[in-house]
């Protein structure tokens, strides 16, 4: 079946939120590994920075508004609140005092 430009960008928006849903696991992982690092969380801002990225040149080339847009902008709001839970997270750990 040949390549038609919706399937493309369909095919392009479920690998987005592939990488978001891989995002949100890793994020899930360093909570259990109880690494709160301030250069892990400026790795996590800068992957969280490049799904942005990745999104505003999917939206601008999807001029027909294809049903995942909308699914899509949900999962990288997922992936930006579980950011900010995370980012607490470090910086309580880093202020309590260690016994």
């Amino acid at each position: 079946m040949p390549n038609t430009p919706s399937t493309v960008k369909s095919h392009e928006w479920s690998e987005f939120d592939a990488d978001c849903r891989k995002y949100l696991t890793e994020l899930d992982k360093e909570e259990r590994l109880g690494k709160y690092t301030l250069a892990e969380l400026e790795e996590e801002e800068q992957s969280l920075d490049r799904l942005r990225r990745w999104y505003r040149e999917l939206r601008s080339r999807d001029l027909l508004g294809i049903p995942a847009t909308t699914d899509s902008v949900t999962t990288l709001k997922l992936c930006e609140e579980r950011f900010d839970r995370y980012a607490e997270d470090v910086y309580a750990a880093l202020s309590s005092p260690t016994g």
